[in-house]
């Protein structure tokens, strides 16, 4: 069962963001293997990001958490807060699971 992790950022970090997403991604490359989904906590007119959101495929929590504290963004600071939670799957790409 995957977990999902919800990042929410600190207050007026856009640059940090900005600064750090190249390496953020690159990162997320390097793990796409396990990546079930993830993607940017957008404003209603989504001009701005406040957050994130992945659900990394593993049965280990502590696989999931070593691979939110390796996030750049993480290590740059730029989070308020990090929740880690399991996650069943219900539907995958417009398709039922299980």
């Amino acid at each position: 069962m995957p977990y999902i992790i919800i990042c929410r950022d600190k207050p007026d970090s856009h640059q940090l963001r900005a600064d750090t997403r190249p390496t953020h991604l690159a990162y997320l490359d390097r793990h796409e293997a396990k990546l079930l989904a993830g993607g940017a906590l957008l404003s209603d007119d989504a001009t701005s990001a406040d957050g994130s959101v992945l659900i990394y495929d593993t049965e280990d929590r502590a696989e999931a958490e070593a691979f939110s504290a390796g996030d750049p963004f993480t290590q740059a600071g730029l989070f308020q807060s990090v929740e880690i939670r399991r996650w069943r799957k219900g539907y995958i790409g417009g398709k039922k699971q299980g």
